[in-house]
């Protein structure tokens, strides 16, 4: 078997956004590189989204960038305009031929579907992958989407829906999120934050053919692309300390939000830059203050489900600047102060002290 120096388990966005890194900044050269796929190939199947609060290396993997976004409940409805912070959407598909265009050119860098072909005895191993058997009691966001076409201009490809609270709630949280790509053209996902456990909240496909028809109102239409997912909102716990954990597994995802794309970005950035001594370094995490205010809200949001469409929507009564800083890990704390002082302030307080 052949001995390498760093070993990647997984080869999805985490164990890529990696190996790019080292790749671009000349740590490769004279070391060696093996990534754990077991993918029999790669295409588009996910769509990665945020806001661009700093320059990443995947602008040219972008379908689409909007200012404008609105958020919807039952009763109320606000739209916000970010000039400083875009809102972005990275195709999965063009991301992988990306990085892998520039990997395969470098022979120091080698793929396997599986560790027993490789000796790791001596490697600095980097985890991308989750365990199948997480507990699927705790929150997730789980969720389905389909790119539609339509043969009118229907959709204002100016501004987002981001969140969507206008649909049956079913005891949880639930809302649709519509990114619309051109006039003619859009994601739409419906999104659950609750367990894995109730199945009943699954039917994905009749809940996405009902928004589609009855709330856009749109009859015919044609099915381009489907995904489907499950981000654990909670920080995985991971035994093997021989590892340096990464992507979800490492806790690169906004328990809050569910996103990842950029603090994987730099968390990458993190890696490579001390890839010489990363043993001896601190572990890379997101600040302390942001899980400590997301473990809250995720509290309150497990009790009081029914109110949680009212709470998204206060938070979003500040300035776009704020919230999405906030909600990007660059807040300082005056934002955080102005999106505390939108909850429900004896309801956090009593998730706080129990």
């Amino acid at each position: 078997m052949r001995d390498f120096d760093y070993i990647i388990l997984g080869g999805g966005c985490a164990g890529l956004s990696l190996a790019y890194e080292l790749e671009i900044n000349g740590k490769l050269k004279e070391k060696n590189l093996a990534i754990v796929e077991n993918r029999k190939e790669y295409k588009r199947d996910k769509t990665w989204s945020f806001w661009r609060v700093f320059d990443h290396n995947f602008d040219d993997c972008v379908i689409k960038s909007w200012n404008n976004f609105s958020i919807n409940t039952s009763k109320n409805s606000i739209e916000l305009k970010s000039e400083n912070y875009p809102y972005q959407s990275i195709d999965s598909g063009k991301f992988y031929n990306k990085i892998n265009s520039v990997l395969s050119k470098n022979k120091n860098i080698f793929f396997c579907k599986n560790l027993q072909e490789i000796n790791s005895d001596h490697s600095i191993v980097f985890n991308s992958l989750i365990n199948d058997e997480m507990d699927k009691s705790k929150i997730w966001q789980h969720f389905q989407g389909v790119e539609i076409e339509v043969g009118k201009n229907i959709f204002d490809d100016k501004i987002l829906n981001l969140m969507d609270f206008n649909c049956e709630q079913r005891n949880s949280v639930h809302f649709f999120y519509t990114l619309p790509f051109s006039k003619n053209r859009a994601l739409i996902e419906t999104t659950w934050l609750s367990n894995l456990q109730d199945k009943t909240l699954m039917d994905y496909d009749i809940q996405l053919k009902n928004y589609i028809e009855k709330n856009l109102g749109i009859k015919d239409y044609k099915i381009k692309f489907q995904e489907k997912g499950a981000i654990p909102l909670f920080y995985p716990h991971n035994k093997n300390n021989e590892q340096i954990n990464i992507g979800s597994a490492g806790g690169m995802t906004r328990l809050s939000t569910g996103y990842t794309f950029l603090n994987i970005q730099e968390h990458s950035r993190y890696l490579c830059k001390n890839i010489e001594n990363i043993k001896d370094k601190k572990i890379y995490e997101i600040k302390k203050k942001y899980q400590f205010l997301d473990n809250i809200f995720l509290k309150v949001l497990k009790n009081n489900p029914n109110k949680m469409p009212e709470i998204f929507f206060k938070m979003f009564q500040n300035s776009s600047n704020t919230i999405i800083k906030f909600l990007s890990n660059k807040s300082n704390f005056f934002d955080d102060f102005k999106i505390i002082s939108r909850m429900p302030k004896w309801l956090f307080i009593k998730e706080l002290v129990n």
